[in-house]
């Protein structure tokens, strides 16, 4: 049978969603498993790792090189207790936070690596880390978040001058040694307006700001920072809990001076660590707040001020998760209310990245072009369906790498797989008669990273070459007995 083919652009959403995965609170969880319970990629997938190499435990974690250390406190190991950055110099790229930056990759999402590092590091410690991120496409990279905090080892080690000024010593490498790379910037922003409306510690960190590529925020609704070490109960100091709505005004007022302490120049305000904790709020007020700041934004007059969030987190050892670690099997996720409120979201069109299909048809072999989750080219396949079918599959004999959409649901292909069982995507939204649909076929990169040798714009591209559509294979009928 023949199909009608197309060009189809992928482009950003009104606002983007991103998804932390793995942290101080929890380990990393496969892409595969999060895309079949989310039903789409995200923009980015945020990845927490720190860097101290000149510590005498490096690169041990801290939770395991300090075992025998008495805490009550999360951040009172000697540096921060995240996966530690196992690149560098002296380091390899064949471990974290590589292994889970090709997998991201892959699964055609782009990387947010947050990266807490000793401030007192020579600039060839920063240059290595740079070249290292050169071939992971268009990644965004979070140095020393929460910088106007007191919690974190970096800021135990350099004041709040020494911080920022790091910062910008770090922002000016990255922007040289590897320009697909762009870096945030996460501070306290505005908290106190009525003390004149400038951002915290505006002094020590307004060049940073000027600096930086992205601004950002973090934002718990609510909070329970004294996690693990006691519970949140009435009358006690270790967790916090604010109305959406000041949540949402005070993320708004931060943009509006970051904008003016760079002369109204205007860039992406993103909010880099977002949710309400469930140990606070329970869980099923903690998905109304989750859902109430989204509203928010989408009912906003003022749109284009904030450009997306990072959901923190999808699997958590606490109340932070989509789903919480089963005490018993670290394996194992019990998902949350808050799951199904955050897929709905993340499938509203305001959070879903845009398409364009062009008018002239693919001819074949078709190049594809993966730029990253807001920026690609792929095919449109026009589709008619009789009925809601009880077969739907593709067959390929190509050993591509792609993310597949159709019906509002997605499907990863790896370059091993040679059919894709769609049929999932009719479970939740069965058709209601006869019905045309688009499918869509995107190609990133099977390593996870960007080929060198594929042109001037490698760091920026990579392109794939498909030489025909796989065997579309749709029926509506079950296989009938045979007759006896």
């Amino acid at each position: 049978m023949e199909y009608k083919v197309y060009p189809i652009e992928m482009g950003p959403a009104k606002c983007a969603v991103d998804l932390g995965d793995g942290s101080e609170r929890g380990e990393y969880v496969n892409q595969d498993y999060i895309l079949h319970k989310m039903g789409r990629p995200h923009r980015g997938i945020s990845l927490m790792y720190c860097y101290y190499p000149l510590d005498k435990t490096w690169p041990v974690r801290a939770r395991e090189a300090f075992a025998d250390q008495e805490v009550s406190f999360q951040w009172d190991y000697p540096y921060d207790d995240y996966f530690t950055y196992k690149g560098g110099i002296g380091g390899t790229t064949d471990d974290e936070p590589f292994t889970c930056m090709k997998d991201v990759r892959r699964h055609g999402q782009d990387v947010i690596l947050t990266l807490t590092v000793d401030p007192n590091l020579t600039d060839d410690y920063l240059i290595k880390i740079a070249q290292e991120l050169r071939t992971y496409g268009r990644m965004q990279l979070r140095i020393n978040h929460e910088a106007t905090g007191n919690w974190f080892s970096f800021n135990k080690r350099a004041t709040y001058q020494e911080v920022a000024d790091f910062y910008v010593r770090f922002h000016d490498i990255i922007a040289k040694e590897a320009p697909n790379v762009k870096t945030i910037l996460c501070i306290g922003g505005v908290e106190h307006p009525e003390k004149g409306g400038e951002i915290e510690m505006e002094k020590e960190f307004a060049d940073a700001v000027r600096a930086t590529d992205i601004w950002s925020v973090d934002k718990y609704m609510s909070l329970h920072w004294g996690w693990p070490y006691d519970v949140a109960e009435p009358g006690g100091t270790s967790f916090g809990r604010s109305k959406v709505s000041d949540v949402y005004n005070l993320t708004k007022m931060s943009e509006k001076r970051y904008k003016e302490l760079c002369g109204g120049v205007k860039k992406p305000m993103v909010m880099s660590e977002f949710n309400a904790d469930g140990d606070v709020t329970g869980p099923y007020e903690q998905a109304e707040m989750i859902k109430e700041f989204c509203d928010l934004l989408k009912n906003d007059e003022e749109q284009g001020w904030f450009n997306g969030f990072t959901f923190y987190q999808f699997r958590d050892r606490g109340r932070l998760g989509l789903e919480i670690e089963d005490p018993n099997n670290p394996d194992v996720g019990i998902e949350q209310p808050a799951l199904k409120t955050y897929k709905e979201i993340i499938h509203d069109e305001y959070f879903y990245p845009s398409m364009k299909q062009g008018a002239e048809e693919q001819a074949f072999p078709a190049k594809l072009r993966w730029g990253g989750a807001e920026d690609s080219t792929g095919l449109a396949v026009a589709l008619h369906f009789e009925k809601n079918p009880v077969f739907c599959e593709l067959t390929f004999d190509e050993p591509l790498n792609l993310m597949i959409e159709i019906n509002g649901k997605w499907f990863y292909k790896s370059p091993n797989a040679k059919t894709i069982n769609l049929m999932s995507a009719f479970y939740e939204k069965p058709l209601d008669g006869a019905t045309d649909l688009t499918m869509k076929i995107f190609a990133p990169p099977a390593s996870g990273e960007n080929d060198p040798a594929q042109g001037e714009d490698w760091q920026l591209n990579y392109y794939t070459t498909i030489n025909k559509l796989p065997d579309i294979r749709i029926r509506y009928e079950a296989i009938l007995p045979a007759v006896k």
